[in-house]
């Protein structure tokens, strides 16, 4: 995949015990069970909701977020969150490690998720993605005034928007410099927008010689990394880190803004994980 982070030493995976495949076994059907009624019930709600609430999704916002809790327990991932996520509606921006980020960020809060265009043509994960109401981007320029709209059309919602504003997943051991890029429609939408950022970080499972368990980066395969992570008993954990929001209008420019939110995200990084970007 172009524009990937990848690293000089090649990710291990974990080869599958026999008990891991039973757990792998036991934790898809309990997947299975809550996303495939989910989906039916969103689908549903998708219609009935504007009649009664306009553009607002208070339904499907609640079930989402206890989906992903829910799934979040079956994966057996320990969950720990420090600070609070904040009440407003506005952005939320986070370093960028796994698919699991999915889960990390969407426990902890309602959330709308913004992606690259190309994941919505994804097998699975491209159709759940629409499902939750994933705003997708492009970085075609043309669109740029079509996307800012887009944006403000869901901020002006309540909602609030997640962005990985590094552009890629890495390893969870460190943090990419920010594209500063993605903070340009900011500035032309909400005088007095806010934006909060949020640092995850990985824990990997006791007895493991890969502390890089969790990253899904450059080339990896979905699948495998997928297989590894949800056969591995017991797990190891994710820290979710809400900082204080930042307000647009305290910076002259979006470059300021995005060094400002990458240093509130790196911070947090833990010196025997922050490695350089």
């Amino acid at each position: 995949m172009s524009g990937t982070w990848d690293s000089e030493r090649p990710a291990r995976l974990a080869r599958v015990t026999g008990i891991g495949w039973l757990v792998l076994v036991l934790r898809l059907v309990a997947l299975l069970a809550i996303i495939v009624p989910g989906v039916l019930v969103v689908f549903v709600l998708r219609f009935a909701e504007p009649i009664f609430f306009g553009r607002d999704r208070p339904l499907t916002a609640r079930l989402q977020r206890w989906a992903i809790w829910t799934g979040l327990h079956v994966i057996g991932l320990r969950y720990r969150r420090e600070g609070s996520p904040m009440r407003t509606h506005g952005a939320v921006v986070a370093n960028h490690a796994s698919w699991l980020d999915i889960f990390a960020l969407g426990a902890g809060q309602a959330i709308t998720f913004v992606s690259k265009a190309e994941v919505a043509g994804w097998p699975g994960i491209g159709f759940l993605a629409r499902i939750v109401g994933t705003v997708f981007i492009s970085r075609d320029p043309r669109q740029a005034g079509l996307q800012r709209n887009q944006l403000k059309a869901e901020l002006d919602a309540g909602r609030k928007l997640l962005f990985f504003p590094e552009g890629t997943s890495t390893d969870g051991m460190r943090v990419l410099p920010f594209k500063s890029s993605l903070f340009a429609a900011f500035s032309d939408l909400e005088a007095e927008l806010r934006i909060q950022p949020v640092t995850i970080v990985y824990i990997a499972p006791d007895g493991t010689e890969e502390p890089r368990f969790y990253g899904w980066w450059g080339d990896m395969d979905l699948g495998p990394h997928m297989l590894q992570v949800l056969s591995r008993f017991p797990q190891g954990g994710v820290r979710v880190i809400y900082h204080e929001p930042i307000s647009v209008s305290d910076y002259p420019d979006r470059k300021a803004l995005s060094r400002a939110l990458e240093a509130k995200v790196r911070s947090a990084m833990p010196p025997e994980v922050a490695l350089p970007g």
